[in-house]
């Protein structure tokens, strides 16, 4: 994957990086957690060996959550974040980068069921997957969440 220039463009651009300021789940960054989600798609769709445009899957996966804000302080604007970070997310990447339909229809499906836009394309169904999959993953990893259950338990 490293080797599309739309992969460093993005991950180098310094607004981009803003990502690594808030976290996502546990002790993951919003920055990791879209870097772990462009990876596990673009391996989705090499494993599976899928006709996909891959520079659209690569920067569709990296700006799906471009929000740029703290969806974990108490600001009543953030009451929705599940619902409404991806119109967020969109309006950041076309501001910043330019999106294709395809590009803007995966940032605006991630969250498929939630919300109320459906995936139609294959590159968005691997990212609402890959999402998913990586969300769990960052859970169940994160020491974050284990100190968390530990205490729960022992209390």
């Amino acid at each position: 994957m490293k080797e599309y220039k739309i992969y460093h463009e993005i991950i180098n651009n310094n607004k981009y990086k803003r990502e690594m300021e808030f976290m996502q789940h546990g002790d993951y960054s919003v920055y990791d957690h879209s870097i772990n989600v462009a990876k596990t798609c673009f391996m989705i769709s090499k494993k599976l060996k899928l006709n996909v445009e891959v520079e659209s899957l690569i920067k569709g996966a990296l700006l799906h959550d471009y929000f740029l804000y703290d969806w974990h302080d108490k600001n009543p604007k953030h009451k929705f974040h599940a619902i409404d970070h991806a119109r967020k997310a969109k309006d950041n990447a076309i501001r910043d980068f330019g999106l294709t339909k395809k590009e803007e229809n995966m940032i605006l499906s991630h969250m498929f069921p939630l919300g109320t836009v459906i995936p139609k394309y294959k590159e968005s169904i691997i990212l609402c997957l890959a999402d998913k999959y990586c969300a769990l993953s960052e859970v169940l990893n994160s020491n974050y969440y284990y100190r968390k259950a530990k205490e729960w338990v022992q209390s």
